[in-house]
């Protein structure tokens, strides 16, 4: 089987960002390359959203008003 990389919009999706917040992210080393587009696998995404400062701040306003 193939192995599944996301792409920036990919990765936006799963860190619940916009496109526009990712790109000025330090994103970590792709794991792929296709020509000039970058990929990543959803480990490595995940490892590094849960070691990255600021990380699990304030919830967005929607989610703090349901609390």
């Amino acid at each position: 089987m193939a192995e599944r990389y996301l792409s920036l919009t990919e990765v936006a999706e799963r860190l619940d960002v916009t496109t526009a917040t990712v790109a000025k992210l330090s994103l970590p080393e792709p794991d792929a390359w296709t020509g000039r587009t970058r990929g990543w696998k959803q480990d490595t995404i995940d490892r590094w959203n849960a070691k990255r400062p600021g990380h699990g701040g304030r919830p967005k306003a929607e989610k703090r008003r349901k609390a």
